[in-house]
């Protein structure tokens, strides 16, 4: 197990404000031995969630043409059929994964294949499940189009927590399924809008382990 890049900061952050507090009670409440024990177990929790989050497990990935992987660890929100206005501007599958604060957050690749349209867009910090956070909230968009001329669009949405999405791709990327595309901080959302006639391979409340899952599978 591997700690993110993502994370090194944050931790480093957490870190000095932790031992910044309990130097200060030691210092101003010499006296006070349980309420030191306390502060500094409290201390030693709050690093270890914020550890947890950025851990960055090791996964041995299998490239198939055919399908659609898991972009995240989480769980299935969301199976339904949307109008996307966005890009296609018609009527796509949309699956929507929701990870929580205690899931790996590292985005991966759903597919093989090559940018075709990125954008930023700022916006709200509405928590993820709401039905306005895909169109409303701080996101990415990317088309990725297959080597078998077939598009799908990923967004990073973040919610109430996540105040910091990343992304290690732009317009004309070439991206490889299973690969990092990006990352989420403290929680958030990931949408896919696929073509109709893909076979969805998960149900709603499943969960997902990036890179590992297959959501759908193209019609050949």
């Amino acid at each position: 197990m591997t700690i993110h890049k993502e994370g090194y900061r944050s931790l480093l952050y957490v870190s000095i404000f932790l031992a910044a507090l309990n130097i200060l009670i030691s210092y101003t409440l010499p006296e006070s031995f349980i309420l030191q024990k306390v502060i500094l177990s409290i201390s030693v929790l709050i690093f270890i969630v914020v550890l947890q989050f950025f851990r960055n497990p090791s996964r041995t990935i299998e490239i198939n043409d055919n399908q659609i992987i898991a972009p995240a660890d989480g769980k299935v929100v969301v199976i339904e059929e949307v109008i996307e206005t966005e890009y296609f501007n018609e009527k796509r599958r949309q699956i929507s994964i929701f990870m929580s604060p205690f899931n790996v957050h590292s985005n991966r690749n759903p597919v093989s294949g090559i940018v075709t349209f990125f954008k930023y867009h700022p916006g709200k910090f509405l928590v993820a499940w709401h039905p306005k956070s895909s169109t409303e909230n701080e996101r990415t968009t990317t088309v990725v189009q297959t080597k078998n001329n077939q598009k799908i669009l990923m967004r990073q949405i973040a919610g109430a927590l996540a105040r910091r999405i990343v992304w290690y791709l732009g317009d004309k990327s070439t991206l490889t399924q299973g690969e990092e595309f990006g990352f989420i901080k403290f929680g958030s959302r990931v949408d896919l809008f696929i073509p109709l006639d893909a076979k969805v391979l998960v149900n709603l409340n499943q969960t997902t382990v990036g890179g590992k899952t297959v959501i759908a599978e193209f019609n050949s």
